[in-house]
């Protein structure tokens, strides 16, 4: 181990995917509101439609963000509550810049392993 810490038995992926996923909500919200739907179609298609987010996983983390005041959300219609629009926070915002500065060289790195093992193993 080059800095002599714990293991990291979690090689490739140094952010997991909830955080990728808060990552990405945050991003977009920075340029405009998003309902729930709309938000897992937006990753979906960032993602050049290889992977998206279960509601499973998206709805629970917004009502999270919501709570710790990340977004802000409203019912478009609230009568009915079937569409929930989110939007940032300033403490939102913040926080997207923290954690995209902390994400980078962890996303780096775990592209660079990547590279590397199709490099070795795949002679690309």
């Amino acid at each position: 181990m080059k800095d002599g810490s714990i293991r990291n038995r979690q090689l490739i992926s140094k952010v997991n995917i909830t955080s990728l996923v808060k990552l990405f909500i945050l991003h977009f919200l920075i340029e405009k509101e998003h309902y729930g739907n709309e938000l897992i179609e937006r990753i979906e298609k960032c993602l050049n439609y290889s992977w998206k987010p279960s509601p499973g996983l998206m709805y629970p983390l917004l009502r999270n963000m919501e709570e710790n005041l990340l977004i802000e959300g409203w019912w478009e219609e609230p009568d009915k509550k079937t569409k929930r629009i989110y939007r940032i926070t300033d403490n939102g915002i913040k926080h997207y810049e923290k954690i995209k500065t902390i994400y980078k060289p962890m996303l780096d790195e775990s592209l660079e392993i990547i590279k590397n093992t199709l490099n070795e193993i795949y002679k690309k």
